[in-house]
């Protein structure tokens, strides 16, 4: 019998049979990993209440032939409770929780950084100090450039030309200069672009003094950047609320 520690945020479940469930978690060793939860869904169960999204667990697995399974877990920490009571925090949370599965993608491949990010963002959630939207626009800048897929924001994504350039193509990864410039484009604010290198910086300070209406633009070049890359797109972000 193959057993191994590690712990993991759970980000979704799937019902299998009258009592299992497939949990699938984010990892801090493994990656992204699919594991049987056995009876979890019988009231008495010994750790089903510990097996549900947003919680953040350590874990005792067994390696199986096609699905690991969970000999037991202890709950490091479950942000369920607080983003449930506001809105805004469980939707900005659910796309997290949904975009960490499509960017790590592949099971079984070490991903400690997305798993940190994940952690990181859903602590700042359930803080309740920071707009939910700026977090989720933070969290999804930061684990697209952990991923290699950082926009570029100040240098043309096609000629690396350096500067403030102003437009952005998706596409092309980025703000392109007037030389590289095609059909498709959109000219953020300045302010815009400020917004977006201040939240994938993680300055606090200069996001928080941004407008509304930069706010709002930041978040749609966010998740249209984000959507394109990931090609299927993120489903839960049209829950999420943009003020």
């Amino acid at each position: 019998m193959s057993l191994y520690r590690d712990e993991g945020v759970v980000l979704r479940t799937q019902n299998l049979g009258e009592a299992d469930r497939i949990i699938t978690l984010l990892t801090r060793f493994n990656g992204l990993v699919r594991a049987v939860g056995k009876g979890v869904r019988r009231t008495k169960s010994r750790f089903g209440a510990r097996l549900e999204p947003f919680t953040h667990v350590e874990l005792l697995v067994h390696t199986g032939r096609s699905l690991d399974v969970i000999t037991q877990a202890d709950t490091v920490r479950s942000y369920g409770g607080p983003l449930a009571e506001h809105y805004p925090r469980y939707t900005a949370g659910v796309a997290m929780l949904e975009t960490a599965q499509r960017i790590t993608g592949v099971e079984k491949e070490p991903a400690q950084q997305q798993f940190l990010l994940l952690v990181g963002g859903l602590r700042t959630l359930g803080e309740g100090r920071r707009e939910p939207r700026m977090v989720l626009d933070a969290y999804l800048l930061r684990s697209l450039a952990t991923a290699g897929y950082a926009p570029a924001l100040d240098e043309c994504a096609h000629c690396g030309a350096r500067g403030r350039h102003a437009s952005f193509a998706i596409q092309a990864g980025g703000m392109v200069c007037a030389a590289c410039q095609s059909t498709g484009v959109t000219t953020p604010a300045p302010e815009t672009l400020d917004l977006m290198i201040a939240l994938l910086t993680g300055d606090w300070t200069a996001a928080e003094a941004s407008a509304h209406r930069h706010r709002s633009e930041c978040s749609g070049l966010v998740a249209a950047y984000l959507q394109w890359h990931l090609e299927n797109g993120i489903r839960s972000l049209r829950l999420v609320e943009r003020r």
